[in-house]
């Protein structure tokens, strides 16, 4: 009995698929952007960063991703150890999230569809793969008449949409979302989270870092709050207090 019960434990604990262990980061010129910071952040999880600007929210992120190095600690992400990381293995660590930029990033020369397949042909799926995975995100995010259209003839709502496919197409654990809301109206931030919220439901882990405390307050997750390299808050439900 006692050995079922320690494996039921075992089987309930979270697994953590972010974790900053005493994390510093002071670039060249002697900014200090990161100080000491500690977090765990588990699989599954809805997460907002917020915080004003200057307070480390992009050098998180870019940590996150591997575009930058700490000088401190240890950064663990999916699986990966980034402070021991050679650079030729960042492409595997890539493959495993989707990028979900503010100024949406579409190729203005390829139509809705081929932007989607672009994240697929960089990693190697075969034609049928990419028809497949394409039409279901492109259904997801509610643009499947729109598989044929130009960036240009979209507007920027539809342009954020696309960038979410486009970040799904190869089933990331994890999506890493770059105020996605910034160039889209009130209306569309709200949708664009709400399809995040929905995406997050079915298992993969979503990171938003957002200036907009309404969406925060409204969507009830958890929020991280940076404010001069440091962690000040970290709050389940929303809560900015």
């Amino acid at each position: 009995m006692e050995q079922f019960l320690n494996q039921n434990i075992a089987f309930k604990e979270e697994k953590p698929i972010i974790e900053f262990r005493g994390v510093s980061k002071t670039y060249p010129g002697g900014t200090h952007a990161l100080d000491d910071v500690n977090i765990k952040i588990n699989n599954g999880e809805f997460v907002f960063i917020v915080g004003s600007s200057g307070a480390g929210k992009s050098t998180f992120m870019k940590l996150i991703m591997r575009e930058e190095k700490t000088n401190i600690g240890k950064i663990t992400v999916n699986g990966f150890d980034l402070t021991s990381m050679k650079r030729k293995q960042v492409p595997m660590l890539r493959r495993t999230m989707g990028i979900v930029f503010q100024d949406f990033r579409l190729i203005p020369t390829m139509n809705v569809f081929d932007n989607v397949a672009f994240a697929m042909h960089v990693v190697g799926a075969s034609g049928k793969d990419v028809r497949r995975e394409v039409t279901k995100a492109l259904s997801k995010v509610g643009l499947g008449h729109k598989a044929r259209s130009m960036p240009n003839q979209l507007s920027g709502g539809e342009q954020q949409r696309v960038g979410l496919a486009r970040a799904l197409v190869n089933s990331p654990d994890l999506i890493i979302a770059d105020e996605p809301t910034g160039n889209v109206d009130p209306n569309m931030s709200y949708e664009i989270v709400s399809l995040l919220t929905e995406i997050n439901k079915k298992g993969t882990t979503i990171l938003m870092v957002t200036h907009d405390h309404n969406l925060v307050r409204d969507f009830h997750h958890r929020v991280i709050m940076l404010d001069g390299g440091k962690i000040v808050a970290d709050n389940a439900g929303g809560d900015l207090a």
